[in-house]
């Protein structure tokens, strides 16, 4: 390929600004380059909340965002994931305590499905029988925030450690607890997939009714 051809290809490409979502205040995530604006959908940025807020404190959490819209020269994008990173995680952890994990799957008010995952750190070991009512004391609190919120107001309640507070809070009343955090958040389906879906399962249990001659 001539030097032409390689110049004439670089002056080709369109260079996006991506945005942050307008929870997330439109902060500028970076800037990326497409022959076509159809090639810029559906990219994922990582960055990091310190980096978004440019507080250095807050770089343990990482943020992974999807472009989901276009403007001229601007790429928009939505929430997928939000993650403590594992070094952090690891920190937390202290000889002779217990690390309670959970595992939620939700559908916030507006349908859309996310999963959470709660982690509880005790000051000292706990029991099976604490270890399991924390667990579920978890579960609960996460499914019931779930229920009186949207996809937004769940996600910010997660980032600005509001939900983790208040699983603290609940929980501690079972066993002494260091530290709660909300380790990974991710959106798994949007209104429309959750609606397919639930359509699809309908029509599969209608097929396997058995119908009387």
């Amino acid at each position: 390929m001539s030097e032409r051809s390689v110049s004439k290809q670089k002056q080709q490409k369109r260079w996006y600004t991506v945005l942050a979502p307008e929870q997330f205040g439109r902060e500028e995530l970076g800037k990326t380059p497409a022959d076509e604006p159809e090639q810029v959908l559906d990219r994922t940025i990582e960055t990091t909340l310190g980096d978004l807020r440019n507080n250095a404190s807050e770089n343990n959490t990482k943020l992974t965002f999807q472009v989901n819209d276009l403007g001229s020269d601007t790429a928009y994008t939505e929430f997928v994931q939000h993650e403590l990173t594992r070094d952090y995680v690891r920190s937390l952890v202290r000889r002779g305590s217990s690390k309670i994990e959970a595992f939620v799957t939700v559908l916030t008010t507006d349908d859309y499905r996310v999963q959470i995952q709660p982690v509880a750190l005790t000051t000292k070991s706990a029991d099976e029988s604490q270890e399991k009512a924390i667990r579920r004391t978890m579960i609960d609190m996460v499914e019931e925030t779930a229920v009186d919120h949207t996809f937004e107001d769940l996600i910010d309640s997660v980032v600005e450690g509001r939900l983790s507070s208040a699983i603290y809070n609940e929980a501690k009343t079972i066993y002494p607890l260091r530290r709660v955090e909300i380790q990974k958040a991710r959106l798994e389906a949007h209104p429309e997939e959750v609606a397919a879906e639930e359509e699809t399962s309908v029509a599969v249990d209608e097929e396997d009714v058995a119908v009387d001659e």
